[in-house]
């Protein structure tokens, strides 16, 4: 009876053991995945695609472009953002153009002109909300395309010397430790930015050969060997009939953690070693974008835990497996792509194969699932000549989408991954992945549940127009000082601020569009000793992407000739036509809505001073000179208001009212009053009298010097793609030139019936490019050609 009460005491403690060590891998595991649900609540991932009409341009030309922007898990429109931001940078990341794209429902179009001013190179094109500003550049949109400067002599290209690449090396999971088989994956880069073919060996301390590797795609391979104790590697790196360089591989650790994924059919294989005889369970931890996929505890026998998910349980796309031991710390890391299943079939064809010049070319186009049925999709579609300067732009938006815009710089040629994929592809893709490293985000700051600090607002509304206000007599952050910004013109547009502790003014305008004038100030009589800096929207931080060195070859000359010929005739013939924007729909009510009262000044006999037409014609005020200075009493049903009125003139503030009564009464057109007491944003006013001249300029009112004036871009005002017709015979024996390289150009491609437009007097072969994207997140390309001659 003893053992058999000292046997059952042994398996009531046993179980309980087993309880709570499963009690506490859940705890873990629950952990993790509540501080990684709290991050992805407050960190919302937007991506940008960018269309270009084509990639490489010459001063006079306009950038046509199509911007998609989506949520980074699904892929779908995203309607937060209401304003993106496009730049264009040479390789010291100078900005050369730069613009203000609305969006609308997660897409927007826009151009940009070449200037004359720009020298030969290659450069970025980069586009990115307010929103992306709080996370890394290395996620921005960007894209390389050239610019070609005919006045300018190509620079010498300095000569390039056997050490001219870089070489890195990776180990999958992220450590060498002694005594465990490592993956290790290679990158080499060369000086352009693209990936350069390299062999070589790795070496110990005693120079003898432990591994041997060579790159199979874009630079990039991969080797596996096993690191000894205290040794220190060396890779010898031949490019070519270069001189062999020698590298360092990563430091070889004591102890530590070493993951190995291997594809088992339907299934993953996740291994997981380490040296640490105390380690005790290990915690796998799986998400594609911010959805959690996978969370799992392994126990170590004889070193290693073992954990096998179902391909199933992963979304499609790139999936970040990390590691954790008990103390919830990061300790592994590597990516997996799951191929996604192409959602969206574009097919585009033109009706013929080859055409005269000035001909019209109809092209049809259309959107499908796999199944056959036809799908809805915002697509945009660009006809450009290629040669020997101009190629086929490889941009694609499914490829962009599903891969390179999860991966941290550069990706050579994401297209080739997509194409005839077979177990070569899928090896090369798997290198590219282990050469990224950790995650886009910090696990520590998540595992600690600290709140991100986003300092830069969505742009929800619109453009937010951000300054900074200083005190001059200390030269420090003014806290709590209300600040206006008004935008001049018939249409009223005023806009208030307070200042934070930091001295940060953030004003959220509506439908500024196009160029002009914006006038900050603070309310001069009360706060007359700040000094408002205005602060640039667009990105100060940049990637670590290195842009190849532009080389000009002989044979491109007839091209450029060809290209340049075009650009100055399109430009002397047409130029008009290729300035004509129109004004898109805005609402034009002020920000007090509707008027109590208009006054239209020519429906009354005026007066020669301001001061006796408001005291005989506006009911709603009493006027009062006080020892020279005017005062203007408003009065509604219930009495006076305190104080006087917010006086505006063309939308700017005017708080000296003895300015008011210096405009002259025939340059104003109407006056609107709202008699009561008014809270717009911070600010309050007792009633607001709004004033508008006929021109929109102020009428002659004397600013306060120490209101800043400032040019200021809003958002780009729509221009409208040239294309000419050759309907009737005399049009098409028009002798004006012809030279057009790009055919045509829209942000908007109407599926019900064909896209038509006339091939231009430049012989040669054309493509055309048509990207696209559905309300569901399903992204396609597709290509057609034809020939003119």
């Amino acid at each position: 009876m003893r053992i058999i009460k000292k046997t059952g005491a042994l398996v009531s403690l046993s179980m309980l053991f087993s309880f709570l060590l499963l009690n506490s891998e859940a705890q873990v595991i629950q952990a993790v995945q509540n501080s990684f649900n709290l991050y992805k609540q407050s960190a919302l991932q937007e991506k940008i695609f960018v269309h270009t009409d084509k990639n490489i341009y010459l001063p006079g030309e306009i950038v046509w472009f199509k911007v998609y922007c989506v949520d980074g898990n699904d892929h779908k429109p995203l309607h937060v953002s209401k304003v993106v931001y496009v730049d264009i940078l040479d390789n010291s990341q100078n900005r050369v153009v730069e613009g203000k794209i609305a969006l609308k429902n997660g897409e927007g179009d826009g151009s940009l002109y070449i200037p004359v001013s720009v020298g030969n190179g290659n450069y970025k094109f980069r586009a990115y909300t307010s929103w992306m500003k709080n996370f890394s550049p290395e996620y921005y949109f960007e894209k390389q395309i050239t610019l070609i400067n005919p006045l300018r002599i190509p620079e010498k290209l300095a000569r390039t010397v056997s050490s001219d690449y870089d070489i890195q090396f990776f180990p999958e999971g992220g450590n060498l430790v002694a005594g465990i088989k490592s993956l290790v994956a290679f990158k080499a880069v060369g000086q352009g930015g693209k990936g350069t073919d390299v062999n070589g060996v790795i070496i110990d301390a005693k120079n003898d050969t432990v591994a041997r590797f060579k790159s199979a795609h874009f630079g990039m391979g991969s080797f596996t060997f096993t690191p000894a104790a205290a040794e220190i590697y060396r890779a010898v790196v031949k490019n070519g009939d270069n001189q062999p360089v020698t590298k360092p591989l990563p430091d070889v650790n004591s102890q530590g953690y070493v993951m190995a994924l291997t594809d088992g059919g339907n299934a993953l294989n996740v291994s997981v070693t380490t040296t640490d005889n105390t380690a005790g369970n290990v915690y796998l931890f799986a998400h594609t974008g911010q959805t959690v996929k996978v969370a799992e505890s392994a126990a170590f026998a004889n070193g290693t835990a073992h954990f096998s998910i179902s391909k199933d349980q992963l979304g499609e796309g790139i999936s970040h497996f990390t590691i954790f031991n008990n103390a919830k710390q990061p300790v592994c890391e590597r990516l997996y792509f799951k191929r996604p299943q192409q959602q969206l079939l574009i097919t585009a064809a033109s009706d013929q194969q080859r055409y005269g010049t000035r001909k019209h070319v109809n092209v049809s186009v259309s959107a499908k699932s796999p199944s056959g049925s036809t799908l809805t999709a915002d697509m945009s579609m660009a006809v450009y000549r290629i040669d020997s300067l101009q190629s086929v732009d490889e941009s694609n938006i499914f490829s962009y989408l599903w891969l390179s815009s999860d991966l941290k710089g550069h990706v050579e040629s994401p297209g080739y991954y997509f194409t005839n994929v077979n177990a070569e592809t899928d090896k090369a893709l798997d290198d590219l992945l282990l050469t990224q490293g950790w995650s886009r985000f910090a696990w520590n700051d998540v595992l600690d549940n600290k709140t991100p600090a986003f300092n830069f607002l969505p742009e929800y509304d619109g453009h937010i127009i951000t300054a900074k206000i200083v005190n001059t007599q200390n030269n420090t952050p003014a806290q709590g000082i209300i600040t206006y910004l008004g935008v001049p013109g018939k249409r009223v547009q005023l806009y208030t601020a307070q200042s934070d502790s930091l001295g940060h003014l953030s004003f959220f305008t509506k439908d500024l569009y196009g160029p002009g004038e914006l006038i900050v100030q603070t309310n001069e009589l009360i706060d007359s000793t700040y000094r408002i800096d205005m602060i640039s929207p667009f990105s100060e931080q940049y990637s670590h992407t290195s842009l190849p060195v532009f080389t000009f070859h002989g044979d491109m000359t007839r091209a450029l000739e060809d290209h340049s010929l075009g650009i100055q005739a399109l430009n002397i013939y047409t130029g008009n036509l290729l300035k004509q924007y129109y004004n898109p729909v805005t609402d034009s009510s002020a920000f007090y809505g509707p008027p109590y009262k208009t006054y239209k000044l020519d429906d009354f006999t005026r007066f020669t001073t301001m001061e006796e037409d408001l005291r005989e014609y506006v009911s709603e005020d009493n006027i009062v000179n006080s020892r020279g200075n005017f005062h203007i009493k408003v009065l509604n049903g219930r009495g006076f208001l305190d104080g006087d009125p917010l006086c505006l003139v063309d939308g700017v503030p005017i708080f000296n009212i003895n300015k008011i009564f210096t405009i002259d009464p025939l340059k104003v057109r109407k006056l609107e009053v709202m008699p009561f007491r008014y809270y717009y944003g911070p600010a309050e006013a007792e009633g607001v009298f709004s004033f508008t001249t006929y021109k929109g300029d102020l009428g002659g009112v004397e600013l306060d010097p120490r209101a800043i004036v400032v040019d200021y871009e809003g958002m780009q005002l729509h221009r409208e793609f040239y294309s000419p017709t050759y309907d009737t015979e005399a049009q098409a024996n028009s002798r004006i030139p012809d030279f057009r390289n790009v055919l045509y150009w829209t942000p908007e491609v109407n599926t019900s019936g064909p896209v038509s437009f006339y091939t231009s007097d430049q012989p040669g072969k054309y493509v055309g490019v048509v990207q696209g994207l559905t309300t569901n997140g399903d992204a396609g390309s597709q290509y057609f050609m034809f020939e003119v001659k």
